[in-house]
């Protein structure tokens, strides 16, 4: 400022160090209040050459960039496969993420699940209740495929991906493949029946179908896959095979009544509730080559609990044995190896619909590092958990929280946090904190302009580690691809604020 005296601060500060708490003369005189100059933000690599100067943060940086430190303004980056793979954060590459609706849970894991497509992982969405991720796996060029009465079903007598990379190794490894693909396929027929009936097979039973399922594989032509009105036929034929395992002894009335329960069964199946979805070819095969891949449920009605819990499963048996076949072709050296990221949002949903579910998810959650695979588990309180009929599939909800790597929390009750602190453990500032961003927003007067003072607000907490509290941006590129609240726009088209909205 030559030629004149230099502006300063009442604190003596120089004007061009800026101070939000305005500017006075030599004299003392008000000046006035300036802005402070706008903050960028890049690479050493690019900045090295305006700002050498360099200082620690306390903030992680390794990973997909999830948002600022809501204290400190350092970007965070964190996604599970990252901080487990790379950055050794973690022992377990899942996260699990509880709060209240509508405040950015599927947004930040979507952002997850672009950052990590960026990096070459896959990202598998087996089965998209609403959907929140459709249209964003569209985007990354992936595959979405619809299930649902009319819409699209799976063949759950197709071996899928594991059958092909099986008939493509050949030896051995082939053969071990193609004994993988017959026990997901029993395995996936059992989980039906059970659904159906409301309880489990019988031991007998399952040996019965297994026989018929080894039979029927060798009786169909390699170029198709094996329907379920074929299993009805075999057995009613009664083959031999079949007819051992119930010890029948040459009496008709005795196989019949060892296996009228399952033909009924499976009646059940093709034209009871579950409505003929697993009666005839698999509309779309996954792509092993896509880049993503998302399973799209939503047009199944939430009260329609067995189709869901059907659908869910038949979801992720498809999609795990896609993985376990890109495995396996990589093992061989056919492939380049790959990694994969699954998303399970609305967990409530699933977990209640059949406790089939909990023990796959619960198998997954075990199993996860040795299948090259990570996880996001979303839901809204550990209440969900108690809802569940049985103690023992309470105990293998609860486990979730526990084996996960990173647990996420938005905005949740006080009650909520203090009985997942006794999980996780929360001191009384971060119990404090979340808590305080469950509350409703204020009485604006342009409603339009308010918004809950949790929306976008997290805190990821790892092991006995201070959580962090995170304020979560995301683009316009990602606001229009994320927005739960469509169905809330009015007549000129403008939608009211939504997790889609999230700054």
């Amino acid at each position: 400022m030559r030629g004149g005296p230099r502006v300063r601060s009442r604190s003596g500060t120089d004007l061009a160090k800026g101070s939000p708490r305005g500017w006075y003369g030599p004299g003392g005189g008000f000046v006035g209040n300036f802005s402070p100059p706008a903050m960028w933000r890049a690479t050493t690599v690019q900045a090295c050459g305006l700002w050498p100067f360099s200082a620690g943060s306390g903030a992680p940086a390794v990973g997909v960039p999830l948002g600022r430190h809501l204290f400190t303004g350092a970007t965070v980056c964190g996604d599970p496969l990252s901080w487990f793979s790379r950055a050794r954060y973690i022992s377990n590459p899942s996260l699990f993420m509880l709060g209240m609706p509508g405040l950015g849970k599927s947004t930040l894991v979507n952002r997850m699940l672009i950052g990590l497509s960026a990096m070459g992982v896959v990202p598998l969405v087996l089965g998209d209740l609403k959907p929140d991720y459709a249209d964003t796996v569209r985007a990354l060029g992936g595959q979405v495929i619809s299930i649902g009465r009319g819409v699209g079903g799976i063949n759950v007598l197709d071996p899928g991906a594991i059958g092909a990379a099986a008939r493509r190794i050949g030896g051995p490894a082939g053969d071990e493949l193609r004994a993988e693909a017959h026990g997901r396929v029993l395995n996936m027929v059992a989980a039906l029946v059970a659904i159906v009936r409301g309880q489990p097979m019988t031991d007998h039973e399952q040996s019965v179908l297994s026989a018929s399922l080894h039979l029927l594989r060798e009786r169909t032509p390699q170029h198709r896959s094996p329907l379920l009105p074929d299993l009805l036929a075999l057995l009613d034929e009664g083959p031999e095979r079949v007819r051992a395992m119930t010890l029948d002894r040459g009496d008709e009335t005795r196989y019949r009544e060892a296996v009228d329960p399952l033909h009924r069964s499976l009646l059940g199946i093709l034209d009871g509730p579950l409505g003929g979805t697993f009666a005839s070819e698999t509309s779309t095969r996954i792509d092993p080559a896509a880049p993503a891949v998302c399973i799209d449920i939503s047009r199944i009605g939430e009260s329609d609990t067995q189709l869901t819990a059907a659908a869910m499963l038949a979801a992720w048996s498809d999609g795990l044995g896609s993985v376990a076949a890109a495995h396996a072709l990589a093992d061989a050296g056919l492939t380049p190896r790959r990694w994969f990221f699954t998303v399970l949002d609305e967990l409530w949903r699933p977990l209640r619909a059949a406790s089939g579910i909990v023990d796959r998810i619960d198998a997954l959650t075990r199993l996860n590092r040795s299948l090259g695979l990570g996880d996001a588990k979303i839901t809204h309180t550990l209440k969900d958990a108690e809802a569940l009929s049985s103690d023992s599939d309470r105990a293998k909800a609860r486990g979730f929280v526990e084996r996960a790597g990173m647990v996420v929390c938005a905005g949740l009750p006080r009650s909520e946090m203090q009985e997942l602190g006794k999980v996780i453990g929360l001191s009384e500032r971060e119990v404090e904190l979340v808590s305080s961003w469950s509350s409703p927003p204020g009485w604006a007067a342009d409603v339009r302009s308010e918004e809950p003072p949790g929306r976008g607000r997290f805190l990821i907490k790892v092991g006995g580690r201070p959580g962090i509290p995170i304020q979560a941006t995301i683009t316009s590129a990602e606001r229009k691809l994320h927005d739960t609240n469509t169905r809330w726009a009015d007549t000129h088209g403008t939608a009211a604020s939504g997790e889609g909205d999230m700054r």
